[in-house]
């Protein structure tokens, strides 16, 4: 499991009080850091490699400025050349929203995927969730 804490910004709250939608994707993202590391250690972005090809978002109750949120996300699957995540913002114990991510180990040269190595496949492992 890979998780990040978050204190919610008044820039990112809507007109409702809410917090945005669209900041969603990027509170998951930026929780996928430990992820990214496997592929790119120093996260250097001229060996970037990881590129998300599908996310579906799922909210399901409202998220709100000074009250302190968590992300906790989980390796669905690993595939020959792509992870599906499973991911869940939480805020006041409750779920907010549920998110699913795909991502491709994509080479930038070639134009196509490139296979999960096998040191990488046994970092991702790491990051399995166990069933409970």
């Amino acid at each position: 499991m890979y998780q990040l804490h978050i204190e919610p910004k008044v820039s990112e709250t809507d007109a409702l009080g809410h917090i945005n939608n669209t900041v969603m994707p990027v509170w998951f993202e930026a929780a996928r850091t430990p992820l990214f590391r496997i592929f790119n250690p120093e996260l250097d972005f001229d060996n970037w490699h990881m590129v998300v090809v599908g996310l579906a978002l799922d909210y399901r109750r409202q998220t709100y400025y000074g009250r302190p949120a968590e992300v906790r996300g989980w390796v669905a699957s690993i595939g020959k050349s792509s992870i599906k995540l499973a991911e869940h913002l939480y805020q006041d114990g409750e779920l907010c929203v549920v998110n699913e991510a795909v991502y491709v180990n994509f080479d930038h040269e070639t134009q196509r995927s490139r296979p999960i190595s096998d040191a990488q496949r046994e970092a991702l492992q790491q990051h399995l969730k166990e069933d409970s």
